[in-house]
């Protein structure tokens, strides 16, 4: 088969066109060329005639003008002001040949992928939840933060423009969490109509400003050990310092338990009477601040809905939970006593404190639905008078108090199977926030008391020799 050359196509081209139409097609092609040269520079428009016109060796071969479509890819919109702030460019195409942007930007990108990912980098889909995922986030900065945090020292200026920033970040989606309220609206001209508004939601516009209070004042607290009396067994300069008349003093009251936690130092005379009276003031303003993270985020905690995973794993009985021992001492007649049930226990370590409380705290559970489910087909008059004698119901009470009670006399204990199962299965994004953020600091104020008691112990050590 023959091709057509490019005679018979130009002479096919000229032949639709009609002899009246050639003024008006020149003046639309003029103007065009004119909008053309003033959006581009000389040198691009010489470059562009030269490749889209009908001169010998363009590659169109037609005499006619045409629109210049190579220009058009040259002719890339400005960079929106956003992007021009941040120092980056648009993409162009999908491909990635855009300039990488500053540290931060790009380790904002990657914390927002991983949570808009669900932490599974497959992109298939299966990750977590966006609750889970803004929990597990908190968490790790957390780690990175104040994971070696075991002194009484400032924190470096570095970590503390990480935790400022990607918190805000993280706690940024609070704004967005709000719930609507009929409010009225006043018109121009003097009228009123009913309109529904928004505010935050009131668990976040309660718990989340006490919340960013907390975290200053433990930073707080952290920027106040610039100049101390006190060192650590592994800190070289003060090390040095110390010759034989003002020898080291370590002291701890850990043992053997954390042996891999630095030991603080006091010279031979101990600590001044004011040092000390500003390491206990400090202590106090901790031990206030761990108190209250801890009550906001059993609060939140209990909230949570209980997932049907952990209930089904409950047993029939509690008494098969708890043991005969904590049964007999919580089903007495006379009066209860928290303190006095966990000193008979004597428990003395984390672990076994742990398994106590996972034990009771099913068993709560047990008589709390046998609780309910009892009197559930009774009138509600015969329900409220049978609830306040109904034994389940005490033991329920009873489980809880004991419960708070263990919690309390260990400050430092992990997670429980409920607690876990909970921030697991969770998916409301706001209650998210707010445990894993009252639970990091209410782990950063427990780690604040325990420095503080080391160095107090080494003190007292320090004096009583």
């Amino acid at each position: 088969m023959d091709t057509p050359t490019s005679s018979t196509w130009e002479e096919g081209s000229q032949s639709d066109f009609d002899d009246d139409d050639m003024p008006q097609r020149g003046s639309v092609l003029r103007a065009l060329n004119l909008r053309r040269d003033d959006d581009v520079d000389d040198g691009a428009a010489s470059d562009v005639s030269s490749e889209c016109s009908g001169e010998p060796g363009s590659p169109y071969g037609s005499p006619y003008p045409r629109w210049p479509v190579c220009k058009l890819a040259a002719r890339m919109p400005p960079p929106a002001p956003l992007l021009q702030r941040l120092g980056t460019e648009p993409r162009r195409g999908g491909a990635h040949d855009r300039k990488a942007g500053c540290t931060e930007l790009q380790l904002m990108k990657e914390r927002f992928s991983k949570l808009l990912l669900g932490e599974d980098m497959s992109g298939g889909g299966k990750g977590v939840s966006t609750a889970a995922a803004i929990s597990n986030a908190i968490t790790n900065l957390y780690a990175t933060v104040f994971g070696s945090c075991h002194r009484l020292e400032p924190l470096p200026v570095e970590k503390k423009s990480m935790w400022r920033r990607e918190m805000d970040c993280l706690l940024s989606v609070c704004d967005y969490i709000v719930e609507f309220f009929p409010s009225k609206d006043i018109l121009p001209d003097g009228t009123t109509r009913e309109v529904m508004a928004t505010r935050p939601r009131s668990d976040i516009y309660v718990n989340l400003p006490a919340l960013e209070k907390l975290d200053d004042m433990l930073l707080e607290i952290l920027d106040g050990f610039q100049k101390t009396e006190f060192w650590y067994l592994n800190d070289k300069a003060h090390k040095d310092s110390c010759d034989d008349s003002a020898p080291c003093r370590p002291a701890s009251h850990r043992g053997e338990e954390r042996w891999w936690l630095p030991v603080p130092c006091v010279t031979k005379s101990g600590l001044t009477e004011s040092a000390r009276r500003d390491l206990r003031q400090k202590h106090d303003c901790a031990s206030q601040i761990h108190k209250a993270a801890m009550a906001i985020n059993n609060g939140i905690l209990a909230e949570i809905k209980i997932p049907e995973s952990y209930t089904q794993t409950l047993p029939k009985c509690g008494r098969a939970s708890v043991g005969d021992a904590i049964y007999r001492g919580m089903s007495f007649p006379g009066k209860f006593s928290p303190e006095y049930l966990l000193d008979c226990l004597e428990i003395s370590s984390e672990h076994e404190a742990l398994e106590a409380a996972d034990r009771v705290e099913a068993a709560m559970h047990v008589w709390r639905r046998k609780a309910g489910h009892g009197h559930a087909r009774s009138p509600w008059g015969a329900v409220k008078d049978l609830m306040e004698s109904d034994k389940n119901v005490m033991l329920a009470s009873r489980a809880e108090d004991a419960l708070l009670c263990l919690k309390h006399r260990f400050p430092g204990l992990s997670q429980t199977t409920l607690d876990a199962s909970k921030i697991q299965h969770n998916k409301d994004v706001g209650q998210a926030v707010l445990e894993s953020y009252s639970r990091v600091l209410e782990s950063l104020a427990y780690t604040i008391v325990t420095c503080i008691d080391d160095v107090l112990f080494a003190d007292e050590s320090a004096r009583k020799i």
